[in-house]
């Protein structure tokens, strides 16, 4: 995605198109026949939990080795489309594909809406019709803003959490950009859960101090946001340059799926690899053209 996103942006700097202006979604495949639900479901690409790739080889192998080194331990489990249809039919569905309004995640149903416009009035994201309004005055998550002269565009970011999964730690937007002949990235945190703010220097949340249990994979619900919502505006805003911006969306961690089955065998978790992960969800970007 950043690869074509980035290739995209010098091909249209240096030649005056991109073909690469593509909208994101996410999906999930499996040997078994079947997409695994959830992190916690996950159930490998052989179908079942396999020694040696989440739990360690009963006895060790002659050379003392507990684990394989096979591509399978860092697979991860599942993925998801979302759309932003005006219905749920195929025709709808199809429409919101072809104007790339999409959104990915990595298995949890998490929402996001991502919109930009230069006339967005202050109080918009705390709007009871913010999306009808930010429809009205800019333009969605898939598609192209023209900048009229100097004028800075503000960008309303939205997320809401999936209430089977973990609560929202923050909200991101990711910019890219050229300059020099090359291809460059920045990531803003714009919005914090528990009340937080980002540092101005750093653009970044404190932690939140979300924790996760190894003994049993319990999370506490008391700490981060079942929704987030800001208007944002890009300080480092360039009127002269082409820009991508695309939203990323952070839950509290849980456990890795190879935590989980450790924890159903009463074994520990792999030690090389992460216990636990952060469950995300990618908007479709908004092409912000001069």
């Amino acid at each position: 995605m950043r690869e074509a996103y980035r290739n995209g942006m010098l091909l249209e700097e240096e030649r005056g198109f991109n073909p690469f202006r593509f909208g994101l979604i996410g999906s999930t495949d499996n040997h078994a026949g079947a997409g695994p639900p959830s992190e916690s479901g996950y159930f490998t690409a052989a179908g079942v939990p396999r020694e040696g790739v989440s739990l360690p080889f009963d006895p060790p192998r002659g050379d003392g080795r507990r684990y394989s080194d096979g591509l399978a331990a860092i697979r991860g489990a599942s993925g998801l489309a979302g759309v932003w249809a005006e219905e749920n039919t195929r025709e709808s569905i199809f429409d919101a594909f072809r104007r790339r309004e999409t959104f990915a995640t990595t298995g949890p149903r998490i929402r996001v809406r991502f919109f930009a416009g230069y006339d967005y009035p202050d109080g918009l994201a705390d709007d009871p019709a913010l999306v009808a309004a930010a429809y009205d005055g800019g333009v969605p998550m898939g598609a192209e803003l023209v900048a009229p002269g100097r004028r800075v565009p503000r960008f309303l970011v939205w997320a809401s959490r999936d209430a089977r999964s973990a609560p929202l730690a923050r909200l991101q937007v990711v910019k890219g950009w050229v300059a020099g002949g090359e291809t460059h990235e920045r990531v803003y945190d714009v919005a914090c859960s528990d009340g937080l703010t980002a540092d101005p220097a750093t653009h970044r949340c404190p932690d939140n101090g979300a924790v996760v249990s190894l003994d049993d994979c319990s999370i506490d619900e008391g700490v981060g946001d079942a929704e987030l919502r800001t208007l944002w505006r890009d300080p480092d805003f360039d009127a002269t340059q082409r820009a991508v911006y695309y939203v990323r969306v952070l839950e509290n961690p849980t456990c890795r799926w190879s935590t989980w089955e450790a924890v159903r065998a009463g074994v520990e978790p792999r030690p090389d690899l992460p216990a636990t992960i952060q469950e995300r969800a990618w908007s479709s970007p908004i092409w912000v053209t001069p």
